[in-house]
């Protein structure tokens, strides 16, 4: 299983009716679920289900979802303003009282006179009920479960990456400390000669010091000498490392967690070591584990 990564992107496009639109949507690592979303007006009453679709695909990270409407064709009619036809039939009339007056006679005016006149007719927006938006919220929320589930898809790709450098990192820690290990200065036989010696020092420096606080001086010199505990312990952590790596979970906070108790192991093997080529593990070792904490805060 590969781990998964908080970085990625996804866009789709949807239609119902006259409505078109497209979801973006983007995510960067974060320590939670994070969703800022950038809706039309009228929109607001369906984050909540959104935000519902979205922690469906994914855990962690702090997204940013915008959603792109459009209207392709207008939802119109014509009707005929009544009160502008009153004012033209009113003035009809006036206009063949006035010529009958004069002995004129005029033709009466047809239907299509009077509806070819400005104004008579006019286009109107017909306002969408209840039952179009429940609609179009429906599919524009079932739309945006699509994008989450490529956003998902996305960000597995990405761990997939991911997976490949972080095995690699512990990879490294792990024959860095067989390295440590293998090192003549980490032996058995080089703790007890460097025990010995730095009692010697200690005895030739204070020579009255009774046989409790020798022993006591003497406990705490070989804590100080032995790096072997340091190095199971890094070994312990590469094979949790691996579990962690595989598991197929949201293991990110462990592994930020793990790396932190890498580098202290890290710290501790410098802070011992009796020769440059041990210094050198440790620093290698420091250098490797910074790099790895860096990877883990994109891990979901």
């Amino acid at each position: 299983m590969a781990l998964q990564s908080m970085t990625g992107f996804a866009r789709i496009d949807g239609a119902h009716g006259p409505h078109r639109w497209h979801w973006e949507v983007k995510s960067v690592n974060g320590k939670g679920l994070d969703c800022r979303f950038r809706l039309p007006s009228g929109f607001e009453g369906i984050e909540s289900a959104l935000r519902d679709a979205l922690g469906a695909q994914i855990r962690r990270g702090n997204c940013q979802a915008g959603l792109h409407l459009d209207r392709t064709e207008s939802a119109s009619k014509v009707q005929v303003n009544e009160a502008v036809l009153d004012d033209v039939m009113k003035a009809a009339k006036t206009v063949a009282g006035a010529a009958a007056s004069q002995g004129l006679e005029l033709s009466p005016p047809t239907a299509e006179s009077f509806l070819g006149l400005r104004g008579v007719l006019e286009t109107v927006e017909v306002e969408e009920d209840d039952t179009d938006r429940e609609a179009l919220h429906a599919a524009v929320l079932a739309s945006f479960a699509d994008v989450a589930k490529s956003l998902a898809s996305a960000r597995g790709d990405e761990g997939e990456k991911l997976t490949s450098i972080v095995t690699s990192q512990v990879d490294r820690i792990e024959a860095l400390t067989a390295e440590a290990k293998a090192s003549p200065a980490s032996s058995e036989q080089a703790f007890r000669a460097r025990l010995k010696a730095q009692i010697g020092d200690l005895l030739e420096a204070s020579p009255a010091l009774s046989e409790e606080r020798l022993a006591q001086e003497a406990a705490l010199l070989a804590t100080k000498a032995d790096i072997r505990e340091e190095l199971d312990r890094l070994q312990a952590h590469v094979a949790q490392a691996r579990d962690l790596i595989a598991s197929g979970e949201p293991v990110g906070r462990r592994l930020d967690f793990l790396s932190q108790e890498f580098n202290r192991e890290a710290n501790t093997l410098c802070a011992k070591a009796a020769d440059t080529a041990l210094t050198r593990i440790g620093l290698d070792l420091k250098a490797v584990i910074d790099q790895l904490k860096e990877q883990v805060q994109n891990v979901e």
